[in-house]
């Protein structure tokens, strides 16, 4: 795979760390011409933006290396962002998400340190949903915001950083999605949330799904994900693991039991909460660097160290609670699940 300086300006490692057809530092000479094919029809449909290498590379893989259905994913994926909350990038540079910690108390999504692999681990807990209680404190469409927000921190500083510090390319997050006290009420008074999320991720943000844990899965949980399997890609269901209660041992041969919070089975105790604490190497001083969506404008939001490049005190393995935790996301484990 040849990187063009015109399109591609990395400072982290580019080669991705196993050999996968279509993924960097593994292509073929077909899928390069691709890459190539697809950046100029996207330049003769007037885009300027977002053509590097790695990103034509997940919009490809996305949609089988179908060159015209990725290049209509990414036109759309483009007008998505121009219209958003009055636009992406200035969304992620001025969103404040003052209600968090309250919002978190009903539904914690949150990226918390790394797995064996060296990517992001993204928790979710659809146990404590309350919808009703949520949206006396924020709205959907602010949920909405914060969760597009931590997807565009997600690419910029959380993944460049995770790179950097394991030396070789990481696109992908590991995910914990914990259904304990999850029932039908629960699960049914969030659907309109998580179809939301769940078409944001699979549309605008795709190739981001490393692993799934699905843990503390009810009964009967374990069937129904048989018959839903049958109609997704392979790919992703070998990314899939679905686990009831007894989930420890398996999740711990993926997340270091370190980095794991205690509720889960792990040794991790944050100051002032795991789920708020935003700790990982986007903290670390010797990993960590300015996102560049930061650099485009002055009036960035700067109470999350991630936003200014500037680490957290991490003395002691702890950490102030004021940085920005997930939305939601990359975040719900369904929105996740949907777009990989």
């Amino acid at each position: 795979m040849a990187l063009d300086p015109k399109y591609d300006d990395y400072d982290y490692p580019t080669t991705a760390p196993t050999p996968q057809p279509g993924h960097p530092g593994h292509t073929t000479p077909e899928q390069d011409a691709q890459v190539f094919q697809l950046r100029s029809m996207l330049e003769a449909a007037g885009c300027t933006e977002r053509l590097d290498t790695l990103t034509m590379l997940r919009f490809l893989r996305a949609r089988k290396f179908n060159v015209e259905q990725s290049k209509q994913m990414f036109l759309d994926c483009e007008k998505w962002r121009k219209e958003f909350g009055g636009g992406v990038e200035h969304l992620v540079r001025t969103f404040d998400y003052k209600e968090k910690a309250e919002v978190f108390k009903y539904y914690p999504q949150f990226y918390h340190k790394t797995d064996k692999d060296g990517r992001p681990v993204y928790i979710e807990q659809l146990g404590k949903v309350d919808i009703n209680a949520m949206y006396k404190i924020t709205t959907g469409e602010r949920m909405l915001q914060n969760l597009v927000c931590e997807y565009e921190k997600l690419a910029d500083p959380r993944l460049p950083a995770c790179s950097r510090k394991s030396g070789c390319l990481l696109e992908t997050c590991c995910t914990i999605m914990d259904l304990k006290g999850v029932g039908i009420s629960k699960a049914t008074s969030v659907y309109g949330y998580i179809g939301q999320a769940s078409a944001i991720s699979q549309n605008y943000y795709p190739e981001r799904l490393g692993k799934l844990y699905i843990i503390n899965a009810p009964w009967g949980f374990a069937g129904v994900f048989s018959v839903i399997k049958r109609f997704l890609d392979p790919v992703t269901v070998a990314k899939i693991h679905v686990l009831g209660s007894n989930y420890e041992k398996e999740l711990l041969g993926q997340v270091p039991k370190e980095n794991l919070p205690k509720e889960f089975g792990g040794t991790c105790d944050c100051e002032g909460g795991c789920a708020l604490s935003d700790m990982g190497p986007w903290q670390e001083p010797e990993w960590v660097k300015p996102p560049k969506w930061a650099k485009e404008g002055s009036n960035a939001i700067k109470d999350n160290p991630s936003l200014s490049g500037a680490p957290q005190n991490t003395e002691g393995g702890k950490a102030a609670p004021n940085g920005q935790a997930t939305d939601p996301s990359e975040a719900t484990g369904e929105a996740t699940l949907a777009a990989q």
